[in-house]
Parts: structure tokens; sequence; C-alpha cells
């Protein structure tokens, strides 16, 4: 199992502190130390008050984020968890996200999604009941552009005209592809496009929220995979060539009842296909976060390497 850092920005009672450059490359770079495979952010160029107000989150555009995160560290995965392709045109999506690649020196994993805010697509310009067709042509596009940038590409609403100058990224044939969602679709693009999934097992609430299918529990979870591994297989696709990422449940890294209950859950979800965990940490402040990621890191039997300083925020 490989640990991605979700940012601690993205959590609710978050303070504006997470936003400024010193602990970005704090909180990062300790994130790199303690063993972390990965840092993710999310994005939401124009969430709503009532978003925010109801369990949303404070937001960095992940392209300005992940660059920085980039020079601040040589090791780390950079992560978007997910970048809403229907927002954009697709050639803009490929040059912001190759780029974050190549100036990362081959570390980005595109986690990418069709996104389920009305208000937000409304504030974008795009209409939300295109979110799965853009999806789909956004997910070919970026693909063909990576691959053979030279070659012009056209969709529904755009083309280019000619052969365009573009630099391939630095992962051939392209960084990793990781789609969100939870139903057939997203399972469908898996197949098509993806080298991961990103599911969220979430109560049907939650998720008829965020516009997908729910996915409740392990066993739920793991049938889903079944589906998928079984889907790959009949493309010729090796399943195990796929990484599947889940969420670790809160963990006090005080009580060994809790660590242990992570263990447990984790070991079932790794035991359905899971291999890579999004983990939640302290987000009260700058110090708390870095306090827990290296006490994550420890307790967890993370890979790490303790060449940073241990100088206190």
């Amino acid at each position: 199992m490989k640990y991605t850092l979700e940012y601690p920005s993205e959590l609710p009672s978050a303070p504006d502190d997470f936003l400024q450059p010193e602990v970005i490359r704090a909180v990062v770079t300790h994130a790199e130390a303690a063993g972390f495979s990965a840092v993710a952010l999310s994005e939401h160029p124009a969430p709503s008050v009532k978003w925010r107000n109801n369990g949303g989150h404070d937001t960095l555009d992940p392209i300005a984020a992940l660059s920085f995160m980039a020079a601040a560290t040589s090791r780390i995965r950079l992560m978007t968890n997910l970048y809403v392709l229907p927002f954009r045109n697709p050639y803009l999506s490929a040059k912001a996200l190759g780029s974050v690649d190549l100036v990362s020196g081959g570390r980005l994993i595109a986690g990418v999604g069709a996104g389920y805010l009305r208000s937000e697509f409304s504030a974008v310009g795009v209409d939300l009941e295109r979110r799965a067709e853009l999806l789909d042509e956004s997910l070919t596009a970026l693909r063909s552009i990576w691959t053979d940038p030279g070659t012009p590409f056209a969709g529904r609403d755009f083309g280019a005209v000619g052969p365009v100058w573009l630099q391939h990224p630095a992962q051939r044939p392209h960084p990793p592809i990781w789609i969100g969602g939870n139903g057939a679709a997203a399972i469908r693009r898996v197949v098509d496009h993806g080298d991961g999934w990103m599911p969220i097992i979430a109560t049907t609430g939650m998720a008829a929220t965020m516009r997908t299918a729910a996915i409740e529990n392990a066993d739920q979870f793991g049938a889903a995979v079944r589906r998928l591994h079984h889907r790959l297989a009949a493309a010729g696709r090796d399943p195990r060539s796929v990484d599947i990422q889940v969420v670790c449940p809160p963990v006090d890294l005080d009580d060994h009842a809790s660590i242990g209950h992570a263990r447990e859950v984790l070991a079932e979800l790794a035991g359905h296909g899971a291999t890579w965990a999004v983990i939640h940490v302290d987000g009260r402040s700058p110090q708390a976060a870095v306090d827990y990621i290296k006490a994550f890191g420890e307790a967890m039997d993370l890979v790490a390497d303790q060449s940073i300083s241990e100088s206190r925020l």
C-alpha cells in the first residue's frame, strides 16, 4: 500500500495558514521525508459560499500549487484529486498538466473526473448536463495530445486547424491518468483510458451529492473491483497494471485501537485490490499537521528519509 497526503487545506476546518508558501513547503517536505508517496490537491475554481459553509474547504489552483510543491521536493508524486476536465478545452488541460509533469521531472499523477457542483459549472460557463460527454471527449483528447502532440485534434466545440507545436510530457507514453467515480461509466473510462481508479466509499447520501453511484462498504468495493478487473481482462489489459486508491479511515495516533482499526480496514481493502490510500491529517494548525505526518509515517511503517531538518515551524 502506498500513501497519498491530501494537502491539509482541503479539510473544512483548516485555517488559512495552509495557503502560505512557507507552510506549503514545510508540509510537503515533511510528507516526503515521512515516506508518503504522493501529495494531492482537488480543483474548485469557483465554489459557492453555500458549498463552503456545508462541508467545503479552502482551495488552491492545483497546477500552481503542485508546481510550487515540485520545486520544494525531489521524489514525492504530485497528484490532482481531482482535476475537472469538463471545465476547460482539452488543449489547456494537456498543457497545464503536462507542464507540471515536465517541471517536476515526471512526477505527475493526473487524477481526473467529471465534477459535480452545478453552481461551479455555471460560474465557468460549462453546461453541467454535458459533463459526462465532455469528460469522455477530454480523455480521448488528452491521450492523443500527449502521445502525438503535433497531430491536430478536434472535438465537438474545438479543433486545431493544423500541426501543433507542443512538448511531450516527461513521462512516456504519458503521465498516469487516474479516473474518479464509482459507477459503470467510471469503470468503462478506466478500461478505455485509465492507469488508475479513484472510487469513493461513502454513504448513499454523500454519493448522491457528488453525483456518483454509491459504494458504501468494503464488500461493495470488492464487487466493483471485480467488475473492473473482469472488464480489464476482457479488453486484454492486465488488471494488476491499474492502481486503485481509497480513503483511509480517520486515525487517532494516540489510540492503539484506532491505529489497529485503520490497519484492518486498509488490509481488507488491499485484499480487494486497493493499492493506494489517501490520508487526512490533523489540520488544526500547520504544526499539528507536520506532527501528524511524522507520527503517521512511524506508526504505519512508511519508508522514510530522515534527512529533513527537525526544526519547528
